[in-house]
C-alpha cells in the first residue's frame, strides 16, 4: 500500500525537479523529466498497453511518436518542437483538441511544457527505463567538504547539495545519534547506562562542545578517532544482538504478508510460526541475501533439503486462503496463482507486475503472458484450493527423543499383544442343546408364546458375530466388522484371521488375564506420545508436485479455458532463463540474484536506505516502474547495489555501510532554506525524523517500564484485547485469550497477527493487515493514538510498572524522580519548564488520588502484573499519572 500522503510528495518533488531543469541550461533528461510526466499524464491511452492504445499513438516508443499518424502529423520532430505536434496539442485553445483531455483532471503545467519544448529541441531522445537497465558501476564523485566525507555514500550525497549550493547539516549529538542506532537496528531504545558509556566517549559532559575551536589539530584527530571507535563498536554491538533480527523482521514480514490466520472467509488459524523465526535468525546470522532469496522461493527444491529450507519455503504458502464451503476451487487456484504473482514481483523486483493480470500492463512492459508466465512458476506448489491446511511437525531434539521413546515402547507392547493372540488357545463352543418343552400349550393364546431358541454360549465368537452384524452403530475397527458380515462359507482365511483375533485379544473373557495389562500399558505408551505430540510445534511447508496447467486468462476470468497454455519464463524484455527442461522455482529464484538482474539489488539497498532514513532514494518502495518517482540520487543507488553484490549480498555489511556515513549521522534539525528548497529531504541534507514503527512503540513502553520480555522466537503472542473485539469472528466463533506472565509482555512481532480483525493498538499505529505486501507503511498523526497511549491496558500497565521504577529507583524528590524518568524514557535531562510542569502535576494528582481511594484502586489495578504492595498507593498513582504523560510524549515515540 502506498503512502496515502506519497502523490503530494511525489507532484511536489517532479514540479521542483521540472522547474529547475527549465530554468537551466542543462540537458534534459528523458528518465528523470520527461518519462514521469508521460507516464503521469499520457500512458494511459498512448503507453505500453497495445489493446488500450489511442489514435495508433504510442509515446512510450521513438519510432511510433516520430513517425507521421494517419492524419498526415507527427507527434514529435526532433529538434522542432513548433512542429510537433505532441507541442500543439499541449499548448492549442481548443478544448477539443487539447491534451491531457479535460475529463482525466490532468492539465500540465507551463514549466512542463516548456521542458517538453526543451527536450525536443536538443534531439527528443530516450532512454531504456532506468529500473530497467543494468546496474552500474559510478566513479565515486570528488566533493568540496572533504572532512565531511566519512565513506563513499558521502560524496555522492555531498556532490548533489553542492550541485544544489545547499549545506549539510551538522552531525547529530551522540545522544540522538545512540537513540537513532538502537530504534534502527533493534528497534528499541537505549539503556540509560549505554549512553552514558557512549556520551563518554565523545565528551566528558555532553553540554560541551564536542571539538572546541582552541583545540589543535592532534587533539581534534585523536577526539575524532575516539568518537569513530565508540560509533563503531555501537554498530558492531547492535547489529550482533538477536534483537537486530527482529527488527529487520518486523519489515520482511509485512512484504511477505506473514499472518497467523489464513484472510478469507472465517479468517482461521494457520500454524506458521516457524517460518518467522526463520526470518528472524536469517538476518542474525546474516544469511546472504540470494541465499535468503533461494530458501524461501525453493527451499524445497534444493538437493537433500534441508529442515531449515524447507521451513524457509513455508514464503509460498504465506498467501490469503480459504476453507469457506461452497467456495470454487477453480476460483480459488486462479486467485492463489495471482496473489503469489504480486507478491514475488513486489518483494524482489519491485515492480507491479500484479497489473498484467487481465491485460497488458499499462505503463510498464509486462504483458499479459508474461503475468501467466510468472505464475506458471509456482504451478507445482502442492495445496488443497478450498479446505484445510497441511502442516509438519517439527519437534525439538528433546522430543523427538521422547517420540521415538514413546514409539519404541508402543512398538513393544504391540508385539507382546501379537505374541499373545498367536497363542491364545480359543475353541468355539458347541451349541448349546434345545431343552424338551415342560408343558405343552393348552390354549390359543399359550401356543402365540415364541418358542425358545437353542441358546448359544455367553462365550461364543458366533454369538458376538451375531451381536456385531445387529449393531447399527458399532466400536468394532471396520475391517472386522466387514469380514462379520460376509456370509461363513464364503471369508477367506484372512478374514477368519482378522474375526478371531481382534474377538481373542477384545472380547473373549478367557483371555482378559492377559491382554487387559498389555492394553492398559499400550494405553498408557499412546498417551504419553500424545502429550509430548502435543507440545511439538507444526508449520506450513511447500512441497512440490505435478505442475497445474497454467493458461492465460482472458480478462482474468477463472471460468476461461479457452486461453493459451503457458510455461514457466521470464518477462520477456528481462531475459530468458538457461533452464534444461520445464524451469523450475530454484531456476527462478537463481535469476532474482543473478548479477546481471537490474532489479533486485536496487529494491532491496533502496528499502534497508529506507529503514534507516525513514525514505528509499526511490520514494516508491513498492513501484520502480514508470509510475515510480524517478531516484533522487540515481548514482548512489548503483554505488550501493553494486557494493551489496560484490560483497556476497551481506545485509549486515550494508547496514553498516549506511550508519557509518556522515550523511546517516546528521541532525534531523532543518532549517528555513531546506524547508523552502527541500521540504521532504529529497537531497539529504539532513536526517530524517519519524514516527517509530507500531510494534516499537509498544515495544518501547515495555522496555522504558522494565517489563519487556527479550526471548526470541517461538509461538506468537496475545496481549491485552478489548472485551468483544472478535464478537464478530465466525467460522467458528473464537474468542481472544490473552497470554499470562511473561507471555502478555513479549515483542510485538510477535504479536498475533489476526488479518480481518488486526490487534486495535497496532492498527492504530499503522501496522498493516498483510493481506497484500506492504512495502511502506501509512504513518499517521491521529487522536487515537493518543488515547491508545493513555488508555490502553499495556499502556496503563506499562506506566504504573514504570512509576514503580521511578519512586524505587529515582530518589526521594520530585526533582530526582523526574529527572531519572527522562533518562529512562528520553535519554536526556528534562529542561526547566518541563520538570517545573510535571512537578505541579504530580503534586496536583497527589491530593486528588488522596480523597479518591476508588480512583486509585481503579487505576493500579490495570493489567496482569500486581501492583506493589509495599509502596504507597497515593504516591503511586500520581507518579503514574507523571509516567503515562512521559511515555505519552511525541518525543518518546519519535526516531530522530
Amino acid at each position: 500500500m502506498r503512502n496515502r500522503f506519497l502523490p503530494f510528495a511525489a507532484t511536489a518533488s517532479m514540479l521542483c525537479a521540472s522547474a529547475h531543469a527549465a530554468a537551466s541550461s542543462q540537458k534534459v533528461d528523458f528518465n528523470r523529466d520527461i518519462r514521469p510526466i508521460l507516464s503521469d499524464t499520457c500512458f494511459k491511452c498512448h503507453g505500453p498497453d497495445p489493446k488500450h492504445v489511442k489514435g495508433g499513438l504510442r509515446l512510450d516508443l521513438r519510432e511510433v511518436a516520430t513517425k507521421p499518424a494517419k492524419s498526415g502529423r507527427t507527434a514529435i520532430i526532433a529538434k522542432k518542437p513548433s512542429q510537433s505536434e505532441l507541442v500543439r496539442r499541449l499548448t492549442t485553445k481548443d478544448p477539443d483538441d487539447l491534451m491531457p483531455p479535460a475529463e482525466t483532471g490532468k492539465k500540465l503545467t507551463s514549466q512542463q511544457i516548456e521542458l517538453f519544448k526543451r527536450w525536443i529541441e536538443q534531439g527528443a531522445e530516450y532512454q531504456m527505463h532506468w529500473a530497467y537497465q543494468p546496474v552500474a558501476k559510478p566513479v565515486v564523485p570528488a566533493v568540496k567538504a572533504k572532512e565531511r566525507v566519512r565513506n563513499p555514500i558521502d560524496n555522492f550525497a555531498l556532490a548533489k547539495l553542492e550541485a544544489q549550493k545547499l549545506k549539510p547539516q551538522p552531525e547529530a549529538d551522540p545522544v540522538t545519534l545512540i537513540r537513532r542506532l538502537s530504534f534502527d537496528l533493534t528497534g528499541l531504545p537505549p539503556k540509560p547506562e549505554e549512553v552514558e558509556l557512549f556520551v563518554r566517549a565523545f565528551s566528558p559532559a555532553p553540554s560541551l562542545p564536542r571539538a572546541p575551536a582552541s583545540a589543535s589539530a592532534a587533539e581534534k584527530g585523536r577526539k575524532g578517532e575516539r568518537e569513530a571507535a565508540a560509533v563503531e563498536a555501537l554498530m558492531d554491538r547492535l547489529l550482533a544482538s538477536p534483537h537486530y533480527g527482529e527488527r529487520m523482521a518486523m519489515y520482511w514480514l509485512d512484504l511477505v504478508r506473514y499472518a497467523d490466520t489464513r484472510g478469507y472467509h472465517g479468517d482461521q488459524h494457520q500454524s506458521i510460526t516457524p517460518y518467522r523465526d526463520y526470518v528472524i535468525n536469517a538476518f542474525n546470522s546474516n544469511k546472504r541475501f540470494d541465499v535468503f532469496t533461494a530458501e524461501q522461493l525453493a527451499g524445497d527444491l534444493f538437493p537433500e533439503a534441508s529442515q531449515e529450507q524447507r521451513v524457509a519455503s513455508g514464503y509460498n504458502k504465506l498467501l490469503m486462503t480459504t476453507e469457506e464451503g461452497g467456495a470454487q476451487p477453480k476460483e480459488y487456484t486462479a486467485k492463489y496463482a495471482a496473489d503469489r504473482v504480486r507478491n514475488a514481483s513486489v518483494v524482489w523486483l519491485g515492480s507491479t507486475m500484479g497489473c498484467a493480470e487481465c491485460h497488458d500492463h499499462k505503463y510498464d512492459p509486462f504483458t499479459q503472458r508474461d503475468f501467466y508466465s510468472f505464475a506458471s512458476f509456482f504451478s507445482d506448489v502442492k495445496e488443497t484450493a478450498v479446505g484445510g491446511l497441511e502442516t509438519v511437525p517439527l519437534p525439538t531434539a528433546e522430543q523427538k527423543a521422547n517420540l521415538d521413546a514413546a514409539d519404541k515402547q508402543i512398538a513393544a507392547v504391540e508385539k507382546s499383544i501379537r505374541e499373545a493372540v498367536a497363542k491364545a488357545k480359543y475353541e468355539e463352543p458347541e451349541p448349546l442343546p434345545l431343552p424338551a418343552p415342560k408343558d405343552e400349550p393348552k390354549d390359543a393364546t399359550s401356543a402365540k408364546r415364541p418358542p425358545p431358541k437353542p441358546d448359544l454360549p455367553a462365550a461364543s465368537q458366533r454369538a458376538w458375530e451375531a451381536k456385531v452384524k445387529a449393531e447399527t452403530k458399532s466400536a468394532v475397527p471396520k475391517p472386522v466388522v466387514d469380514a462379520i458380515k460376509v456370509a461363513d462359507d464364503k471369508r477367506t482365511d484372512a478374514q477368519r484371521k482378522t474375526i478371531r483375533e481382534h474377538y481373542v485379544e477384545f472380547v473373549w473373557g478367557g483371555s482378559r488375564a492377559t491382554f487387559d495389562p498389555l492394553h492398559k500399558q499400550l494405553n498408557e505408551a499412546k498417551a504419553a506420545r500424545a502429550a509430548v505430540d502435543a507440545k511439538v510445534v507444526r508449520t506450513m511447508m511447500t512441497a512440490s508436485s505435478e505442475p497445474r496447467m497454467m493458461r492465460i486468462l482472458p480478462r482474468g476470468n477463472w471460468l476461461s479455458d479457452d486461453g493459451e497454455i503457458v510455461q514457466p519464463a521470464l518477462p520477456a524484455f528481462l531475459g530468458k532463463l538457461d533452464a534444461k527442461g520445464r524451469a523450475t522455482r530454484l531456476d527462478l529464484a537463481k535469476w532474482m540474484t543473478a548479477p546481471d538482474n537490474p532489479l533486485v539489488a536496487r529494491v532491496f539497498v533502496n528499502r534497508a536506505w529506507k529503514l534507516m532514513f525513514g525514505r528509499g532514494i526511490v520514494t516508491t518502495l513498492e513501484d520502480f516502474g514508470r509510475q515510480g518517482t524517478h531516484p533522487s540520487h540515481p548514482e548512489l543507488l548503483d554505488w550501493l547495489a553494486q557494493d551489496f553484490i560484490a560483497s556476497g549480498w551481506d545485509v549486515k555489511r550494508l547496514m553498516k555501510l549506511i550508519a557509518t556515513s556522515d550523511t546517516y549521522r546528521r541532525t534531523s534539525r532543518d532549517t528555513p532554506e531546506l524547508r523552502q528548497k527541500d521540504p521532504y529531504n529529497a537531497q539529504l541534507a539532513r536526517q530524517g525524523r519519524f514516527r517509530i514503527d507500531a510494534e516499537m512503540v509498544r515495544d518501547n513502553a515495555l522496555a522504558v517500564a522494565g517489563l519487556l520480555n527479550l526471548s526470541v522466537g517461538g509461538p506468537s503472542a496475545k496481549p491485552y484485547q478489548p472485551p468483544g473485539y472478535w464478537s464478530y469472528l465466525n467460522f467458528p466463533k473464537r474468542e481472544w485469550q490473552n497470554d499470562s506472565g511473561d507471555g502478555l509482555y513479549r515483542r510485538g512481532v510477535y504479536t498475533y497477527w489476526c488479518r480481518t480483525f488486526l490487534h486495535p493498538s497496532l492498527a492504530a499505529f499503522d501496522a498493516s493487515t498483510r493481506e497484500e505486501c506492504v512495502a511502506e507503511r501509512v504513518r499517521s498523526n491521529t487522536p487515537q493514538q493518543a488515547l491508545v497511549l493513555l488508555n490502553d491496558p499495556t499502556y496503563v500497565e506499562a506506566a504504573r510498572t514504570f512509576a514503580e521504577r521511578i519512586v524505587r529507583e529515582g530518589g526521594q524528590d520530585a526533582k530526582s524522580r523526574i529527572e531519572f524518568a527522562y533518562r529512562a524514557a528520553l535519554s536526556r535531562k528534562p529542561l526547566p519548564d518541563e520538570l517545573k510542569l510535571l512537578t505541579e502535576l504530580q503534586s496536583k494528582h497527589h491530593q486528588q488520588y488522596a480523597t479518591d481511594k476508588a480512583a486509585v484502586d481503579e487505576l493500579l489495578k490495570s493489567g496482569g502484573k500486581p501492583a506493589a504492595k509495599d509502596l504507597d498507593a497515593t504516591e503511586l498513582a500520581s507518579w503514574t499519572s507523571v509516567a503515562r504523560t512521559i511515555l505519552n510524549l511525541h518525543e518518546t515515540i519519535t526516531r530522530n
